[in-house]
């Protein structure tokens, strides 16, 4: 067997020993393994998770040799569940896998206690009902839940949970923190001993830009009553007064400071999503709070006092041109400041866990680090009930992506997002779903209509309509789950799953609606 550095050499580098590491301490729970169910659970088996646990209670059919890879014509007749759990046993030898033949609704009315086991919980192809039965367990066991269905051309991927918290957020784009306009003592002390008008050339076109910038915001601040260049002229003005600086046309590092100039007119203290978060009602914390609010109430406290409305430095800088000799000594003064920012949180981290009664030790050094180097970018994620936003939907939302015009993309997928609800009333009343069967395509042409008029009526929506080409398409869809769609769908859930348990990256929140018609995807937030 392949060492795991070698084996997951590639994914390694997204998310890091730490996100594999969780990865392989999960136990997951599938239910149902159909095309979604399988292709889901085939991108977390390859990825390497811990284990894996099957549940279905069907046989496989000759229907089920055109849209699920994991079965063959040996497989007919054979338990599902079975079969699926063999071949992706296969593909990865290091995952535990096992299966029981049961169906997930048997097991969600008859043993809820069962879910709390697993890490996480991928429910596919559920109907409505059992969505709300399920979502109600996993909750009140603090187990992670996703939903995923296709049906025909469309699909839904649905994450919840009462509360994720994400350290390792990693947005693709994010202001470097250099602080250049509010720069540390020991960044102002090296900055003042390095002099722009120096005449030896070479010299000059190696000062570093966060030199540069630090040392002419100062001289611009002098000169205008202790602010910084706010309006577009003033901006303007200050970014001339870098080019007048410079002595011949190839000094890069004149470019780089112009360029990165905007970052001395950015807003000096935190941003208001990390304000939101250090003044959120968890951050008064208690025995039983997590170690992320733990760390969140330090950082709170360091904001207000040794930080001085900052969060803790990072640490880095990026590429920049410069002496070898300057930008290892300014890449020395942005470590230091760092390492000395994670020992105050330390020790406050520590203060905070022994004054509620906890192990002061109980969260590692590692931990409070990654936490210092990524406090600006932490992020929050909480997910209504699935009963609530079935019952309550945001009305106004709803109703704007109904009419609008403005919208109009949009209120395809809103058009879905009812229509699978609608369905799910469609088979409760009539014992199967629209257009399943051959003949009396028109007639349930005509009842899901009606289903869906009523259940917008439910929503709120009083006299909003859906095209009748949706409708029409809905019933010719009759449940089919396409493998094609079927796979999007599963990779879309597998990569939400990796985002959940590795902790990195943020999950989305909300309704994932798939328009296969229009390859269209749209995140309803309802």
């Amino acid at each position: 067997m392949a060492e795991p550095k070698t084996k997951y050499d590639r994914q390694l580098r997204i998310w890091g020993e730490q996100g594999q590491a969780a990865l392989e301490k999960a136990s997951i729970c599938l239910l149902n393994c159909g095309p979604t169910g399988s292709e889901t659970l085939k991108n977390l088996v390859l990825g390497g998770v811990g284990s894996i646990t099957v549940i279905d209670g069907s046989k496989v059919e000759l229907g089920d040799l055109g849209n699920n890879f994991l079965v063959d014509e040996s497989s007919i007749g054979q338990s599902k569940a079975k079969c699926v759990c063999a071949s992706l046993q296969e593909l990865n030898d290091a995952v535990k896998a096992k299966f029981i033949e049961e169906y997930p609704e048997t097991l969600i009315e008859t043993n809820p206690s069962f879910f709390s086991q697993f890490t996480l919980v991928i429910a596919t192809q559920l109907v409505e009902d059992s969505m709300i039965k399920l979502d109600r367990i996993c909750r009140e066991a603090n187990v992670m839940l996703i939903f995923a269905r296709s049906y025909g051309l469309t699909g839904f991927v649905r994450i919840s949970l009462k509360e994720h918290t994400v350290i390792e957020s990693k947005p693709d784009h994010f202001l470097d923190d250099l602080r250049l306009n509010n720069p540390w003592p020991e960044l102002r002390r090296f900055a003042e001993i390095i002099d722009l008008n120096v005449s030896d050339p070479v010299a000059h076109k190696h000062i570093p830009y966060v030199v540069i910038l630090v040392k002419m915001a100062k001289q611009w601040t002098k000169s205008h009553d202790g602010k910084f260049p706010s309006t577009w002229e003033e901006k303007r003005a200050f970014k001339d007064l870098l080019k007048a600086k410079t002595i011949t046309a190839d000094e890069d590092n004149y470019k780089e400071a112009v360029d990165a100039s905007f970052k001395v007119f950015a807003r000096r203290g935190i941003s208001s999503n990390l304000r939101q978060i250090i003044d959120d009602s968890h951050a008064e914390v208690d025995s039983s709070s997590s170690d992320f609010w733990v760390m969140v109430a330090a950082l709170k406290e360091f904001i207000a006092n040794e930080g001085g409305g900052e969060a803790p430095l990072e640490g880095s800088i990026p590429d920049m041109t410069s002496s070898t000799e300057h930008y290892v000594n300014l890449q020395k003064i942005y470590q230091a400041k760092a390492e000395a920012d994670v020992l105050v949180i330390e020790q406050r981290v520590r203060n905070i866990l022994k004054k509620i009664g906890r192990d002061p030790d109980s969260i590692s050094k590692a931990n409070i680090k990654s936490f210092c180097k990524n406090a600006r970018k932490l992020t929050v994620c909480r997910y209504r009930l699935l009963e609530e936003e079935f019952n309550s939907p945001i009305q106004p939302e709803l109703q704007k992506y109904l009419t609008d015009e403005d919208y109009r993309y949009i209120s395809v997928a809103v058009g879905f997002y009812i229509l699978l609800r609608a369905v799910d009333r469609f088979a409760a009343n009539y014992n199967s779903f629209p257009g399943q069967f051959d003949g009396g395509m028109d007639e349930d042409i005509s009842r899901l209509k009606t289903t869906a008029v009523s259940l917008l009526s439910d929503l709120g929506c009083n006299g909003s309509t859906l095209t009748e080409d949706l409708i029409n398409e809905m019933c010719r869809f009759g449940a089919a789950e396409l493998h094609a769609v079927a796979a999007f769908i599963g990779g879309i859930a597998a990569q939400e799953v990796i985002k959940l348990i590795t902790k990195q990256f943020i999950p989305m929140s909300g309704t994932f609606i798939f328009n296969g018609i229009d390859h269209k995807s749209q995140l309803l937030s309802l």
